[in-house]
Protein backbone atom coordinates (compact mmCIF):
# COMPACT_ATOMS: atom_id res chain seq x y z
CA UNK A 1 0.00 0.00 0.00
CA UNK A 2 1.33 3.49 -0.85
CA UNK A 3 0.06 6.73 -1.41
CA UNK A 4 -0.51 8.18 -5.17
CA UNK A 5 2.24 10.53 -6.31
CA UNK A 6 1.47 13.49 -8.37
CA UNK A 7 3.13 16.87 -9.48
CA UNK A 8 2.09 19.41 -6.73
CA UNK A 9 4.29 22.43 -7.93
CA UNK A 10 4.29 24.46 -5.02
CA UNK A 11 1.22 23.46 -3.78
CA UNK A 12 0.40 22.25 0.13
CA UNK A 13 -1.31 18.61 0.58
CA UNK A 14 -3.28 17.82 3.22
CA UNK A 15 -4.40 14.35 4.06
CA UNK A 16 -7.81 13.86 4.50
CA UNK A 17 -9.19 12.99 8.00
CA UNK A 18 -5.58 11.46 8.14
CA UNK A 19 -4.58 9.44 5.36
CA UNK A 20 -7.77 7.83 4.64
CA UNK A 21 -6.90 6.05 1.37
CA UNK A 22 -4.55 3.64 3.59
CA UNK A 23 -6.18 3.41 7.16
CA UNK A 24 -9.34 3.63 8.78
CA UNK A 25 -10.49 7.39 8.27
CA UNK A 26 -9.69 10.10 11.57
CA UNK A 27 -8.31 7.35 13.50
CA UNK A 28 -4.24 7.50 15.36
CA UNK A 29 -3.26 4.80 12.75
CA UNK A 30 -4.49 7.26 9.69
CA UNK A 31 -2.65 10.32 11.42
CA UNK A 32 0.66 8.60 12.09
CA UNK A 33 0.37 7.25 8.70
CA UNK A 34 0.54 10.97 7.43
CA UNK A 35 2.52 12.20 9.96
CA UNK A 36 5.49 9.47 8.69
CA UNK A 37 4.65 11.07 5.31
CA UNK A 38 5.59 14.21 3.68
CA UNK A 39 2.28 16.22 4.19
CA UNK A 40 1.95 19.52 5.36
CA UNK A 41 -1.51 19.30 7.00
CA UNK A 42 -3.79 16.51 8.91
CA UNK A 43 -7.29 17.09 9.24
CA UNK A 44 -10.06 15.62 11.29
CA UNK A 45 -13.44 16.45 12.43
CA UNK A 46 -14.62 17.42 15.91
CA UNK A 47 -17.73 16.87 17.58
CA UNK A 48 -18.42 16.35 21.18
CA UNK A 49 -19.68 13.69 23.22
CA UNK A 50 -23.00 13.44 25.51
CA UNK A 51 -20.39 14.50 28.91
CA UNK A 52 -18.37 17.08 27.26
CA UNK A 53 -15.30 15.46 25.78
CA UNK A 54 -13.95 16.55 22.37
CA UNK A 55 -13.57 13.53 19.66
CA UNK A 56 -12.70 13.20 16.17
CA UNK A 57 -14.75 11.10 13.65
CA UNK A 58 -16.20 12.75 10.77
CA UNK A 59 -20.30 10.94 11.41
CA UNK A 60 -22.40 12.16 13.89
CA UNK A 61 -23.20 8.28 14.15
CA UNK A 62 -20.53 6.05 14.44
CA UNK A 63 -21.99 2.95 12.38
CA UNK A 64 -19.96 3.23 9.05
CA UNK A 65 -16.59 2.95 10.80
CA UNK A 66 -17.71 0.28 13.32
CA UNK A 67 -20.78 -1.51 12.21
CA UNK A 68 -22.67 -0.43 15.40
CA UNK A 69 -24.91 2.46 15.18
CA UNK A 70 -23.94 5.15 17.85
CA UNK A 71 -24.86 8.90 18.09
CA UNK A 72 -21.71 10.58 19.35
CA UNK A 73 -23.75 13.85 20.83
CA UNK A 74 -25.69 11.22 23.10
CA UNK A 75 -22.97 8.94 24.34
CA UNK A 76 -20.28 9.36 26.64
CA UNK A 77 -16.98 8.97 26.32
CA UNK A 78 -16.52 5.79 28.31
CA UNK A 79 -19.38 4.36 25.92
CA UNK A 80 -17.51 6.15 22.83
CA UNK A 81 -14.10 4.58 23.61
CA UNK A 82 -14.68 0.82 24.00
CA UNK A 83 -16.33 0.67 20.44
CA UNK A 84 -13.93 -1.38 18.24
CA UNK A 85 -13.49 0.35 14.47
CA UNK A 86 -13.26 -1.46 11.63
CA UNK A 87 -10.10 -1.86 9.53
CA UNK A 88 -10.46 -0.11 6.09
CA UNK A 89 -12.39 -1.83 3.63
CA UNK A 90 -12.92 -4.61 6.07
CA UNK A 91 -15.90 -5.44 8.36
CA UNK A 92 -12.46 -6.64 10.70
CA UNK A 93 -12.85 -5.23 14.22
CA UNK A 94 -9.12 -4.41 15.43
CA UNK A 95 -8.38 -3.89 19.06
CA UNK A 96 -5.39 -1.14 17.85
CA UNK A 97 -8.74 1.12 16.10
CA UNK A 98 -11.19 3.44 18.54
CA UNK A 99 -12.42 6.64 18.29
CA UNK A 100 -9.38 9.26 19.51
CA UNK A 101 -9.66 12.35 21.19
CA UNK A 102 -8.76 15.27 20.16
CA UNK A 103 -5.82 15.68 21.81
CA UNK A 104 -4.55 12.62 20.74
CA UNK A 105 -4.64 14.17 16.99
CA UNK A 106 -3.04 17.24 18.64
CA UNK A 107 -0.28 15.33 19.86
CA UNK A 108 0.24 13.31 16.98
CA UNK A 109 0.37 16.34 14.40
CA UNK A 110 2.67 17.99 16.84
CA UNK A 111 5.05 15.00 17.30
CA UNK A 112 5.40 14.90 13.33
CA UNK A 113 5.23 18.43 12.54
CA UNK A 114 2.32 18.27 10.89
CA UNK A 115 -0.48 21.58 10.57
CA UNK A 116 -3.64 20.50 12.05
CA UNK A 117 -6.68 21.13 9.97
CA UNK A 118 -9.86 21.10 12.35
CA UNK A 119 -13.23 20.91 11.10
CA UNK A 120 -16.48 22.13 13.67
CA UNK A 121 -18.86 19.77 12.96
CA UNK A 122 -22.36 21.21 13.73
CA UNK A 123 -22.84 24.77 14.65
CA UNK A 124 -21.14 25.07 18.51
CA UNK A 125 -21.14 27.15 21.43
CA UNK A 126 -18.80 30.26 22.26
CA UNK A 127 -17.83 28.25 25.55
CA UNK A 128 -17.31 25.16 23.59
CA UNK A 129 -14.98 26.56 20.83
CA UNK A 130 -13.41 27.82 23.19
CA UNK A 131 -12.61 24.80 24.83
CA UNK A 132 -11.28 23.21 21.52
CA UNK A 133 -9.23 26.09 21.22
CA UNK A 134 -7.94 26.13 24.48
CA UNK A 135 -7.06 21.92 24.02
CA UNK A 136 -4.74 23.65 20.84
CA UNK A 137 -3.10 26.00 22.90
CA UNK A 138 -2.09 23.90 26.10
CA UNK A 139 -0.12 22.04 23.47
CA UNK A 140 1.51 24.80 22.15
CA UNK A 141 0.19 24.35 18.75
CA UNK A 142 -2.48 26.66 18.13
CA UNK A 143 -0.36 28.75 15.78
CA UNK A 144 0.06 25.69 13.86
CA UNK A 145 -3.60 24.85 13.47
CA UNK A 146 -6.50 26.03 11.02
CA UNK A 147 -9.95 25.74 11.85
CA UNK A 148 -12.58 24.91 8.95
CA UNK A 149 -16.37 24.86 9.17
CA UNK A 150 -19.56 25.07 6.72
CA UNK A 151 -21.04 26.64 9.86
CA UNK A 152 -19.73 30.02 8.99
CA UNK A 153 -21.04 31.67 12.27
CA UNK A 154 -18.50 29.16 13.73
CA UNK A 155 -15.86 30.33 12.23
CA UNK A 156 -17.00 34.28 13.40
CA UNK A 157 -17.34 32.70 17.19
CA UNK A 158 -14.02 31.72 16.83
CA UNK A 159 -12.63 35.24 14.97
CA UNK A 160 -14.54 36.47 18.07
CA UNK A 161 -12.26 34.59 20.64
CA UNK A 162 -9.16 34.49 19.24
CA UNK A 163 -9.02 37.65 15.94
CA UNK A 164 -6.26 36.41 14.20
CA UNK A 165 -6.82 32.78 14.44
CA UNK A 166 -6.30 30.91 10.95
CA UNK A 167 -9.89 30.08 9.48
CA UNK A 168 -11.16 28.74 6.36
CA UNK A 169 -14.63 28.35 5.70
CA UNK A 170 -15.96 24.79 3.62
CA UNK A 171 -18.24 25.32 1.12
CA UNK A 172 -18.87 23.59 -2.57
CA UNK A 173 -20.05 26.79 -4.48
CA UNK A 174 -18.02 29.89 -5.51
CA UNK A 175 -19.61 33.31 -6.11
CA UNK A 176 -18.20 36.81 -5.87
CA UNK A 177 -20.41 37.37 -3.07
CA UNK A 178 -18.50 34.93 -1.51
CA UNK A 179 -15.52 36.65 -2.59
CA UNK A 180 -17.08 39.87 -0.45
CA UNK A 181 -17.60 37.76 2.00
CA UNK A 182 -14.34 36.38 3.16
CA UNK A 183 -12.55 39.86 2.00
CA UNK A 184 -14.81 41.70 4.82
CA UNK A 185 -14.25 38.99 7.23
CA UNK A 186 -10.25 38.25 6.74
CA UNK A 187 -11.00 34.76 6.12
CA UNK A 188 -9.60 32.15 3.80
CA UNK A 189 -11.61 29.30 1.95
CA UNK A 190 -11.73 25.39 1.61
CA UNK A 191 -14.24 25.17 -1.63
CA UNK A 192 -15.14 21.57 -3.50
CA UNK A 193 -12.69 21.20 -5.99
CA UNK A 194 -15.19 21.09 -8.51
CA UNK A 195 -15.88 24.69 -8.51
CA UNK A 196 -12.53 25.99 -8.80
CA UNK A 197 -11.83 27.41 -12.48
CA UNK A 198 -7.92 29.08 -13.39
CA UNK A 199 -10.07 32.46 -13.08
CA UNK A 200 -11.46 32.21 -9.89
CA UNK A 201 -8.61 30.87 -8.66
CA UNK A 202 -6.88 34.20 -10.08
CA UNK A 203 -9.81 36.38 -8.22
CA UNK A 204 -9.09 35.07 -5.19
CA UNK A 205 -5.36 35.36 -5.30
CA UNK A 206 -5.75 38.77 -5.67
CA UNK A 207 -7.95 39.41 -3.24
CA UNK A 208 -5.13 38.03 -0.16
CA UNK A 209 -7.43 34.80 0.19
CA UNK A 210 -5.75 31.50 0.40
CA UNK A 211 -7.93 28.63 -0.98
CA UNK A 212 -7.84 25.24 -0.08
CA UNK A 213 -9.81 22.40 -1.72
CA UNK A 214 -11.43 19.12 -0.71
CA UNK A 215 -11.21 15.98 -1.51
CA UNK A 216 -8.98 15.86 -4.38
CA UNK A 217 -8.06 11.73 -5.41
CA UNK A 218 -7.39 12.04 -9.35
CA UNK A 219 -3.99 13.05 -10.20
CA UNK A 220 -5.29 15.06 -13.15
CA UNK A 221 -6.92 16.96 -11.48
CA UNK A 222 -4.41 17.44 -8.71
CA UNK A 223 -1.99 18.57 -11.28
CA UNK A 224 -4.50 20.94 -13.08
CA UNK A 225 -5.29 22.30 -9.55
CA UNK A 226 -1.72 23.02 -8.86
CA UNK A 227 -0.79 24.63 -12.05
CA UNK A 228 -3.72 27.02 -11.22
CA UNK A 229 -2.10 27.82 -8.20
CA UNK A 230 -4.09 26.39 -5.38
CA UNK A 231 -2.63 26.62 -1.80
CA UNK A 232 -3.72 23.73 -0.71
CA UNK A 233 -5.17 20.93 -1.93
CA UNK A 234 -7.02 17.98 0.39
CA UNK A 235 -6.81 14.40 -0.43
CA UNK A 236 -7.71 10.80 0.93
CA UNK A 237 -4.58 9.50 -1.26
CA UNK A 238 -2.61 11.56 -3.40
CA UNK A 239 0.44 13.06 -1.57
Amino acid sequence: MDTVKFNKFNTKITAHRGLSGLETENTAAAFIAAGQRSYFGIETDIHKTADGVFVCCHDSDIERVSGKSMIIEQATWEELSAVLLRERGTEEEKGYLRIPLLTDYISICKKYGKVCVAEIKGLMELEDLEKIINAFEMAGYLDKTIFIAFDFENLVRIRTLRPTQSVQYLTGKFSDELVDLLVKHKMDLDIHYGALTAENIKLLRENGITVNCWTVDNPADGERLAAWGVDHITSNIME
